[in-house]
Parts: C-alpha cells; structure tokens; sequence
C-alpha cells in the first residue's frame, strides 16, 4: 500500500479500479464504518449497492461528468475551501503528500501516499516526521513540486486576515509561539520564514511538532496542506483559478453560476494511485431549483448532485416507488449530525437550562420527518456519529431517541432558567437547504408549545462564513439558534468535535464553533488526546469530551445523517468512501 506504483498509463488506470473492485467493503445497519464480515463485492448493483461495492467497474476513458447543486463552492482554494463536498470536488485537482484511499467504505478512510514517496519517518519521539516528495510530480505548467511549495502552501493557512474560512490545525501546530503571519506579511525574502517546517532540499519536508501529535499525517491530508507555487499566488483571489496538480485543472469559474474542469497533460498517472482521470471534462453547475436537478438525474441529463444530500421530498418519493430507479439510489450513512447549536453569547443561551428548554421541548421526530423521515437518517442521541473512535451512539442523555417532546422537562428547565413564561430568539438557517428550513420550522412549532416565540432569519448559503461563521454577526442579529451539519474532518474525535467546541478555534469569520465554548477543560482534554500513542488510544477522551458537552447542552443533535443519492446509471466506478460520506469522484467515469 505504501510503495510507489510506477506503470504506463494504461496499465495505472486498470490497477486502480482492479484495487477498487477487490477491496470493497459493507456497511452494518448501524455503523456506516464497520467493515462486512463477508465477502467484498466486486461490480455489486442493486439498492445500496453502492455502499458495499463497486458499481459499474469501468475503465473507459471520455465523456463529460456532469455535477450540479444547489450549493455552491465556498472556495476552491485549498486553503479556504471547508465544505464537504468541495473537499471531495478537489480530489480531482489538488493533491497532498497523504490521501484517502480510493476504495469503498471504512477501506477508503486508511491514507495512503499521494504526493509523498512514502509514509512518513516520525524521529524526535515522535515530534519530528520527515516526508520524502515523489520522483515526476508537477504543477499544470509542468513546474516539478518542491518541498518549499508544500510549505508555501501551508504558510498560505496562517493568512487569517487574507484567507479566511478553511480549518486551522496547522496553525495551532506548527506555529508554537512564534506569532507567523503567513507568507503575504513575511519578512524573509523568500516567504519561507515558518520556523516549525524545514525544506533542506526540493524532495524533503520536515515537520517539526512542539509535542507528539497521533493525527498529524490526517492534517497532512488535507486540501489546506496541498502545494501552492508562491509565484502564482494571487492571494484573496487565488479561489478563482487555483493551480492544478491532479488531472484536471480549472477551465472556467463563475461564483453562484459553476465551473468547468479539463484535462491537466502536466498530470502523470504513473504517480498517482489514487486518481483515474476517465472523463475528459467535469462541468459543475450551481441551481436555486434542488427539485429541477432531481428532475434532470432522472431523467439522464445530469450524473450526480454532488453536494451529497440528498434527493428532494417529490424525487425520493418516485425513486422509491420504482424498482428500476432505485436499483441506481443509495442510503448510506454519511458521517454527517444534523443539528441545531446555540451561540452562548445571544442571551437568554448564556443560560445552560435555557438551553436544555429547547433541547426537551423538541420534537425529535418530527425533526426527522421534517428531514425526510427514517431514510434521512437514525435520530441524534449526542454529538459524535457512528464510526468516529469513541463514539457510543446509545449514550442518550436527554432522551431524544424517544421521539417526541418532554414538555414538563421543557417547563423544568425554563423555570430553572428565570423564563418561565418563555422568551424570544431567532433561528438562522441556510434559505438553499429545504430540510434545514424545515426543520427551522419544526422546532418553531414544537418551542410555541412552552412559550419560545421564534422568528427564522433565512440567509444566502453561500455566505454561512460571514453571517453564521461571524461571531460578531450572530451576536448582532441575535442568533439564539443555528442550524447545521457537520462531519469529521478527519476520522478521529478531534476531527470531528474540535472544530465545533474547542475554543482555540474560535474565528472572527469562517467560524465553526458557533456555541462560542472555550471551556477549560474541554480545551485540555483535547491537548491529552492528541498526545496519546494512537487514534485508539485517544479515543476515550473523545468519549469524555462529548459527554461534557452534551452536559452543558450546547447542541440539539437532529440526527445520525443519512442521505438518499441517486446516480446516472451511465456513471461507473460508483462507490461511497467513508472518508468522504460521498460518492467518490477520484475515479469515477461516463460510459459511452
């Protein structure tokens, strides 16, 4: 798995989608990671087939691969992009020293070398990992990779001020102290002045950790991490063009509208085992009509909706009713919670029992239903899905698997909390999300019951990191209630709750620690974590670290998510990855 796959192009093409059909595994009812303990099935069809195999095993090149939306990116720069889906999007033009493995299910979570010869040397008891570039990589103009771009392209993360919106690991990591501005503000003459990582010659990266971090080749992996030559940096605009290193590169690109991908002739598939590059374009297209593009995969006019939701209510509705339509669906567990948070810097949710008023008057299948009912996905108990180390999907604490309301507790709690008549607040919900909107709705309904007059404030998607993701914002608005989604950003309990409730990841934009929590104990709990030998080995201060925040009722969990995907049956090589929670883009094609 770690050695060099060095073949003629031909020959790389047919080996990956051989692996594909050889490694695929299946997902048990309640855990989307669990691999089967059965056999992989190889050219699997069939409802769900796609969730335990490869569908339409292919190695025919050509045609165009037809993507629509309707969401659009919110970067495609790799260091401002943090939507799922545009992460998955980038595995066709962006490379990283370390990527997931392009096999289905919990296979597709193990990382694999990309851009890297090898994995990693860990020296220094495990604070040091030197990284060896492979032989032949190149930028889209035919520029070989250094060791000075990777870093380039990592100094580009601690540009806040410039390129906000992406995670900040590598920033809480590798900064130790030192207060680095990123490359637009650096004084050394060559924008090279990061101290933590060393480049002692163009095939070697070091990385220099302050402590022993069991998750930082994950970091490794991700787009933010990817190689950027500092001579076509163009900054805050870079999104709109980034340089490729995968087989396509950027053609066109028009925000709220789409893009256009072509072939990159600079990528070599003799270096790449993760990548296929069938298709000779990619088009991706933004609609304001979710009901339209269900309308059009029907029909055959489009491949896949790649945001990764989901059909609609009407289509979903069809699809089930027609064995030959749902031969083509899928409804997998996506590593996605759908639930609502609420900021503690909007009073009265300064006020843990307010919170928890909110949390018990809720009627959790009626926001399941609101969703789309069971196929949307299993009702949320707490906020670590299935599949993540340290996950326990029946720690339930405030009853939200029994499906409906508790009043009395509701009333409890309002009492407890100086509002026993209730009070006001606002909902902010993304108005290019229908099941958010309705589930905006549902809690409305459910608040009324006990006294909680809510109005939902519907804002543009598309800039969730300047209305929601502003703290000063929401705080202005008067956001009590935020609805979203959220899914690991790595398969580890820091990739999936640090983000949302460590408070050193607090951002005045591009924020994702919407409850504002910077507790103490919670913070540190994290930093122990990250110092255990293996993912294993962390996994129960995960445990711990949801526990605390379930306590203080931070988040209203809607539920385990699921998504119901249809896809063209002309597509091949259809497969979901656990790492994705998507159908995988790395190696898919159009049949002729």
């Amino acid at each position: 798995m770690n050695n060099v796959i060095r073949r003629k192009k031909a020959l790389a093409i047919t080996a990956v989608v051989a692996a594909l059909s050889m490694s695929a595994v299946a997902c048990s009812k309640d855990d989307a990671k669990k691999p089967s303990e059965g056999k992989p099935a190889a050219g699997a069809s069939g409802f769900n087939a796609a969730t335990t195999g490869i569908v339409n095993p292919s190695t025919t090149k050509g045609g165009e691969l037809k993507l629509w939306s309707p969401q659009d990116v919110d970067y495609l720069d790799p260091a401002r992009a943090y939507y799922g889906f545009v992460w998955s999007m980038q595995r066709l033009y962006i490379r990283q020293l370390f990527a997931y493995d392009s096999k289905p299910g919990a296979a597709g979570t193990k990382l694999v070398p990309d851009l890297a010869a090898a994995d990693p040397v860990l020296s220094n008891d495990g604070k040091t990992y030197t990284v060896k570039i492979k032989d032949g990589v190149k930028f889209e103009d035919g520029t070989p990779i250094t060791s000075k771009d990777f870093k380039y392209g990592i100094e580009r993360v601690f540009a806040q001020d410039v390129l906000s919106g992406g995670p900040t690991y590598l920033i809480d990591i590798l900064d130790q102290g030192q207060k680095y501005p990123g490359p637009y503000k650096d004084t050394d003459p060559d924008k090279m002045g990061l101290k933590s990582v060393e480049t002692p010659d163009d095939k070697t990266i070091v990385f220099n950790l302050a402590s022993a971090n069991s998750d930082f080749k994950y970091l490794l992996a991700m787009p933010s991490s990817s190689p950027v030559p500092a001579g076509k940096d163009t900054g805050a605009t870079y999104t709109n063009k980034p340089v490729s290193t995968g087989p396509y590169k950027v053609s066109e690109f028009t925000a709220s509208k789409g893009a256009t991908f072509v072939r990159n002739e600079n990528w070599d598939p003799s270096t790449d085992t993760i990548r296929t590059g069938l298709p000779d374009t990619v088009s991706f297209t933004v609609t304001t009509n979710p009901d339209d593009m269900d309308a059009r995969l029907l029909s055959g006019d489009i491949d896949l909706a790649v945001d990764g939701t989901g059909m609609q209510a009407a289509g979903k509705n069809k699809v089930l009713k027609d064995e030959a339509l749902k031969a083509n669906a899928d409804n997998p567990f996506t590593g996605y919670i759908r639930y609502f948070a609420f900021p503690t810097t909007v009073a009265p949710f300064d006020n843990v029992e307010c919170r928890k008023a909110v949390i018990y008057a809720a009627d959790s299948k009626s926001l399941q239903t609101a969703r789309g009912g069971p196929t949307s996905g299993d009702l949320g108990a707490n906020m670590l899905p299935p599949g993540i180390p340290g996950a326990d999907k029946k720690y339930d604490p405030y009853g939200l698997t029994k499906g409906e309301p508790q009043i009395e507790k509701a009333k409890e709690a309002l009492k407890a909390c100086g509002k026993p008549d209730g009070f006001t607040t606002t909902i902010a919900v993304r108005n290019n999300r229908a099941p958010e909107v309705k589930s905006a709705e549902s809690l409305q309904a459910a608040l009324d019951k006990v006294g909680i007059k809510v109005t939902i404030d519907q804002y543009d998607g598309k800039l969730s990191s300047s209305v929601i993701g502003s703290p000063e914002n929401v705080k202005a608005k008067g956001y009590g209630i935020i609805v979203m989604g959220w899914g690991a950003d790595y398969n580890s309990g820091s990739g999936f709750l640090q983000p949302l409730v460590d408070g050193s990841f607090i951002l005045p934009n591009g924020n994702n620690n919407y409850s504002m929590i910077n507790d103490p104990e919670i913070n540190g709990l994290f930093k122990t974590a990250a110092a255990a030998a293996t993912p294993e080995a962390a996994a129960p201060f995960y445990t711990q670290i949801n526990q605390k925040v379930m306590e203080k009722a931070l988040y209203l969990p809607i539920n385990f998510d699921k998504a119901f995907v249809y896809h063209n049956p002309r597509l091949t090589n259809v497969y979901f990855n656990d790492s994705l929670g998507k159908i995988d883009l790395a190696t898919l094609g159009v049949a002729k």
